[in-house]
């Protein structure tokens, strides 16, 4: 082949990609990095009080490569991620969620039904990821690091 020359790829040129399960990572090298607020209200240490961390998330995804050459947009799992940015998440029945709403942030407070730790925070990830990503996604798993020594998520 010559310089500047194109040549079609004869091993692909009649086959598809389209539908081909393919894994794809997200935030692993590069995480995807949230501040955010928490407390855990039945907790016997620190926790307790309001504080927040400055989160990294990283997402596994499987599925079947579209059209257009991908699993999902990059920019459609970080969107759901970073609804969480700059808010402030409790359990349901925390007085907090009385409080953020007399002050008039009731839009910064995300009420879960159980304690914002960061295993159930991987858990509802994965669970508002499956549902804004299209059909192809079959498999969610995030990963979300509170602090160098606290992960949670699942082992994949």
């Amino acid at each position: 082949m010559s310089p500047g020359s194109l040549e079609e790829d004869s091993s692909t040129a009649n086959e598809t990609v389209a539908g081909t399960r393919r894994t794809i990572h997200v935030g692993h090298d590069r995480p995807i990095r949230i501040s955010t607020g928490h407390r855990l209200l039945h907790h016997d240490g620190k926790c307790f009080r309001p504080h927040g961390h400055n989160y990294e998330i990283a997402v596994t995804l499987e599925g079947e490569l579209t059209a257009e050459g991908w699993i999902v947009d990059k920019g459609d799992v970080t969107d759901v991620i970073e609804e969480w940015d700059h808010a402030f998440l409790v359990e349901r029945g925390d007085p907090l969620i009385d409080a953020f709403r007399e002050t008039g942030d009731g839009d910064a407070v995300v009420v879960l039904e159980h304690p914002p730790t960061a295993e159930v925070m991987s858990v509802v990830l994965e669970q508002k990821l499956a549902d804004a990503l299209p059909e192809n996604v079959h498999r969610v798993s995030v990963q979300v690091d509170e602090t160098r020594e606290l992960r949670g998520g699942n082992a994949h």
